[in-house]
Formats: C-alpha cells, structure tokens, sequence
C-alpha cells in the first residue's frame, strides 16, 4: 500500500510569522513529545548526553530539544537498548522532543576526512587547505580508522573494539526507528569542503540515491511513520550549482523537513542558503547542521532557518571558552585571576547568577570538571537565549535591529 499525502504526518511547522522581504520566520514546530518554538537552538547530545550537562539542568538553560547520533549510540549502548528503555528521550530522562542524526557525518570522518581538521563552515578562502578546527583530536578518540565508502552504504570499524560493521541507508533507519526519536535524518554522504566540482557532484549524487531509500525503508514502516518525521539532507558543499540541484532534488521527495549540511564559506553561506530555502517547501521546517556560532545563527535564520545544531558550546565550555553579549572570553586568561564579576552581567544563566570568573578560572586551573560543566551551561544558556530573543524580534517585526545592536557589540 503507498504512502498517502492525507496521513497526518507526526510533525507540522505552524508559521507564525514572516517578516517582509525576508525568510526570517518564527513559528511552532509541532512534534509527538511537545512543540519547539522556532528559531531554536539544538543540543548536541551525540551519545544519549550533553556532554557535562545533566537533563535536570535543561530548562534553566532553556534547552528545547535534543539532537543524538545513530552512529554512537548503535555502537553503545546499542539501539534494542535504547529501545527498551522507551527510545532515546526516556533512555537520557528527557521528555522534551528529540532528533537523532543518520551517522552521515560519522562516514566523513571515518573516512576520508580522518585525522584532518574540517568543519562544517569551510575557513575563508584557503583553498585546499585544513579548515576551522572543528573536527579535534578529541574527535579521532571517538571514531575507527576504518572506513569504506560504496553506493550501496559503508562498512567501518568500531573504535571499541575494531570489529567491522556495516551501514546502509536502510539499516541507518532500522536504527533510529529503534532510537525513537521525534525527528530522524535521510542517511547522507559528507566530504571535505575543499572537494572539487566533480567530487562533490558524484557525492551529492549518492546522497540522492540514498535519500530515496532512506525515505522508502521509513515509509514502509508504518507504525514508525505515524510517529517520527523524516528529513532528507540538501548536500552540494560550496557550489551554488550543486545546492540548488540538491534542493530542487529533495523538494520533489517529500520529507516532512529538510537538513542542510556540508560545508560553506562564510563569505557565500548567507546567497546559497536564501536561494536553496527558497527552492524548499515552504511549509516544511529547515534545519542547519552543525552551526552555532552567534554571528552564523542570525546569517541563517535570515535564510528561513528555523532550528540549529552545533557541538560549541559544551566544546568551547570545556576549553574555558566562553561567549558574552561583549564577544567571546578565555576565562583561563590572567585578566580574570580576581575578575569577581559573572562571566556575563547580562545573562540570565544560574552559573551568572552564583560563580564569579574567578571562581571559575580556579576551577580550571586546578584541573576541577566543574569548570567544564558551568563554562559549558554557559554558553548553552547563552545560544538557547540567543535564539529565544530572535523569535521575539521576529514576531515583534524588530529582527534587523535587534541582530544589528547584537553584532554591533558582539564583534
């Protein structure tokens, strides 16, 4: 039996408003766990955890939803765990909505990208070179050396235990079906921004075909389909040729939503995502992989995009890297030794309310994980309320003046 355009999907993007002469938008996107007001910020929790923030901390830092990994989680605890506990959002004591990622990004570093420093924001104008040190040290820990890419899927090693293991699009599915989550991602390719044409066509090419699968083995699970949205992922890296083909290509394969993911310049990033948003339904939410920082945030949400995800915050937290509404702060730094003021004045975040920078800088100074951990809720504070004050500009009208006060101080 096919798959009727009058089921009720389980998740629907209410408008609430659009702002003139712009994609901007807020609105509400209803899922089977509870609506995420939109523009939202997305909390990676790659393995069923914020790293260093417990669930319990989510709503003073504002936290709407969650954004997990099919690929760590299938490794570990294993996805028929996770289903048990009642899938990812009750297996982390979490009952806000949920999204799990198809592992797309994991084939990338397993493979070709392994041991470089990539990021999804390609650095400006340095062609084939490393860019933005997105992708850390820290990250290789956490991924085999193996990995083989065909058309039909690929096979990697655990970094476990080096046993051999095999994704398709069909089997990345079958994983987050048991995963459970709200909102699930198309299995995707992604490869270095500094690809040349050729490459990135024949990859964007493949993600097509996967996509099509992806969308088909979800489809025909019809108990998951009643219960979880689809995204297909809009590949193409920095060609504008390439990005609109790959929207025009997706848009006739109706998902419930679309991911944005690859890699851009940050010079061109603001052109390809108007035009590829304005190839994409309308009604259908957008989500953009991997950005966070503030600057990036206000570029894509003048796009249409409506929910975000990025590592940042908990990783630059960690590393004593904080952002404020005046730039970012090393809190390591000397100026902060007897520094007894919040990291920021203007936040709202419980760790401004009780710790100085001081405190903190002791913290991390004397090798203490709270460091970490309050740096971390920090900045998490900082992005969710970024995002919060964006949705009131827009349904305000105010979005332009509000983003150019921010940055004005900000930058």
């Amino acid at each position: 039996m096919g798959y009727s355009r009058t089921v009720t999907r389980p998740i629907s993007l209410e408008i609430q408003k659009e702002l003139p002469g712009s994609l901007a938008r807020a609105g509400l996107l209803h899922t089977p766990h509870g609506d995420i007001k939109t523009p939202a910020f997305v909390a990676v929790a790659t393995k069923a955890t914020t790293k260093g923030l417990g669930t319990f901390m989510y709503e003073d830092m504002g936290i709407q939803t969650i954004i997990a990994n099919a690929y760590h989680l299938y490794l570990t605890p294993g996805e028929k765990i996770v289903e048990k506990a009642g899938g990812v959002g009750k297996f982390m004591a979490f009952d806000g909505p949920t999204m799990t990622d198809s592992g797309g990004f994991q084939v990338f570093s397993l493979g070709v990208g392994f041991g470089k420093q990539v990021s999804k924001i390609a650095a400006e104008d340095k062609p084939q070179v490393a860019a933005v040190a997105v992708y850390s040290e820290e990250s290789t820990t956490e991924h085999g050396k193996l990995a083989i890419v065909d058309d039909d899927g690929v096979s990697f090693t655990s970094h476990h235990d080096g046993s051999l293991h095999r994704f398709t699009p069909e089997r990345s599915i079958e994983i987050q079906h048991a995963l459970g989550a709200d909102i699930i991602f198309a299995f995707d390719e992604f490869i270095a921004p500094t690809e040349p044409h050729a490459e990135q066509k024949d990859s964007m090419e493949r993600t097509h075909r996967w996509a099509k699968r992806s969308l088909a083995a979800h489809r025909q699970n019809l108990d998951a389909n009643a219960r979880q949205g689809i995204y297909g992922i809009v590949q193409g890296g920095r060609y504008e040729d390439l990005r609109m083909e790959s929207a025009h290509t997706l848009a006739e394969m109706d998902f419930d939503g679309y991911g944005i993911g690859g890699s851009f310049n940050k010079n061109d990033i603001l052109g390809i995502l108007e035009k590829v948003n304005a190839v994409l339904p309308k009604e259908k939410p957008r989500h953009l992989l991997g950005i966070g920082e503030p600057e990036d945030v206000f570029i894509g949400v003048a796009a249409g995009i409506d929910t975000f995800d990025c590592v940042l915050p908990t990783r630059n937290g960690r590393n004593a890297t904080v952002f404020t509404y005046d730039g970012k702060l090393n809190l390591e730094n000397a100026e902060c030794t007897e520094d007894q003021r919040p990291i920021d004045p203007d936040c709202d975040c419980f760790v401004c309310k009780k710790y100085s920078r001081s405190y903190i800088r002791h913290l991390f100074k004397s090798g203490e994980m709270l460091g970490g951990i309050l740096a971390s809720a920090h900045n998490m504070r900082f992005l969710t309320r970024l995002t919060e004050n964006i949705r009131d500009s827009i349904l305000e009208g105010r979005f332009e003046k509000y983003r150019d006060a921010f940055l004005a101080r900000y930058l």
